[in-house]
């Protein structure tokens, strides 16, 4: 009986040291689309970075988004961006992000990639998502689809 007591004892303890030593797990959302990643954690509407912007980058996204920072273009993406993450109303939120009128800004085309990607049209989603990417090679938020 004692050696049995004993190997319970040290499978116990065995367990108990492999979930202590064990790393910890965090669900990770992708941003942009249902917590998507877009439910949890997506993309906000556009906004000054910290990071260092040259002269000609300032003027080049001065001219290709001149009214970027219109509080009618944040209201719009604020108002297409719970259309997609809280009501999930996809075909409603394409129109409404089409109609800012700033197509080429890659926020709004990839919300408009990830709204097709949910509809099931992968085809549109895949245009959007490179027209993302060419208005900003390095949009993490688009890599992630």
């Amino acid at each position: 009986m004692a050696n049995w007591m004993i190997i319970r004892f040290a499978a116990l303890a065995t367990f108990s040291m492999a979930l202590v030593a064990a790393p910890s797990f965090t669900p990770a959302f992708a941003a942009g689309g249902g917590g998507g990643g877009v439910g949890g954690v997506g993309e906000s509407p556009p906004s000054a970075s910290g990071t260092k912007v040259t002269h000609s980058q300032r003027a080049k996204k001065a001219s290709k988004h001149s009214s970027i920072d219109d509080p009618a273009f944040a209201q719009g993406y604020r108002a297409a961006y719970s259309k997609i993450y809280d009501r999930h109303d996809y075909a409603a939120a394409i129109e409404q992000l089409q109609a800012l009128g700033h197509d080429d800004h890659p926020n709004v085309a990839n919300l408009i990639g990830y709204s097709y990607r949910k509809l099931g049209d992968y085809k549109l989603s895949q245009v959007w998502y490179e027209r993302a990417l060419k208005a900003d090679s390095n949009h993490v938020l688009t890599w992630n689809y």
